[in-house]
């Protein structure tokens, strides 16, 4: 009687402390959204190891690396979890996010595409159509940058930065009349833009010769 009373004691005292640990543990996603990064990625790696299916885990933890410029251990995590969850647009979009920065443009070209047909009013999807654009921009496609950048405006009209870029590219195809239509966009929103300015007097100096 008493060794059982001893053991009942034992299994208490253990759940108490398991529930404690439990209670005490960092909640990885309130860690990245206060930009603990570093504290996320280790909060993550532990649930990783006790549950190493758990894609939210690995959201935050690829989020978190990105938010370090831990760019390959982002890849490198984001391809693991790729092979667990193959359509997570949330993985989808950290893999495509790291080979972006990587250079890997194909990659991140062929990811972007999947994000974009995955989640198609996800919250990314103004700066996934950027980046194809800067990606196509890379490659020389200067039209089909064109395409990407006019599609991310259309999901948010008011950066500055991303008209001024659509003025470049058109540039790049002697599409002077609508290069000078997007630098004046731009302009609208920011009339002392540096970059915005240069390019308004570019093409004018084009068409006015």
């Amino acid at each position: 009687m008493r060794q059982k009373l001893i053991a009942g004691i034992a299994a208490l005292v253990f759940m108490g402390v398991t529930t404690l640990a439990v209670a005490q543990a960092p909640d990885a996603l309130q860690l990245y959204r206060s930009g603990q990064y570093n504290a996320a990625v280790q909060a993550t790696l532990a649930e990783i190891e006790q549950m190493p299916r758990n894609m939210n885990a690995y959201s935050v933890l690829g989020w978190s690396l990105l938010a370090l410029n831990r760019n390959q251990e982002a890849l490198e995590y984001g391809n693991r979890a790729l092979g667990i969850a193959r359509f997570d647009h949330r993985i989808v979009h950290i893999v495509a996010e790291a080979n972006f920065r990587l250079n890997n443009n194909e990659r991140a070209l062929e990811l972007y595409q999947q994000y974009t047909a995955i989640q198609p009013q996800g919250v990314h999807i103004p700066q996934v159509f950027f980046n194809m654009g800067e990606l196509f921009i890379r490659m020389g496609e200067y039209n089909r940058a064109d395409i990407a950048i006019t599609t991310a405006l259309h999901h948010n009209s008011e950066s500055v930065n991303w008209w001024v870029r659509l003025g470049f590219v058109r540039e790049q195809i002697n599409d002077h009349e609508y290069a000078e239509a997007a630098y004046r966009q731009a302009l609208g929103i920011n009339p002392n833009h540096t970059a915005a300015l240069q390019g308004l007097a570019r093409v004018q100096a084009v068409v006015g010769g």
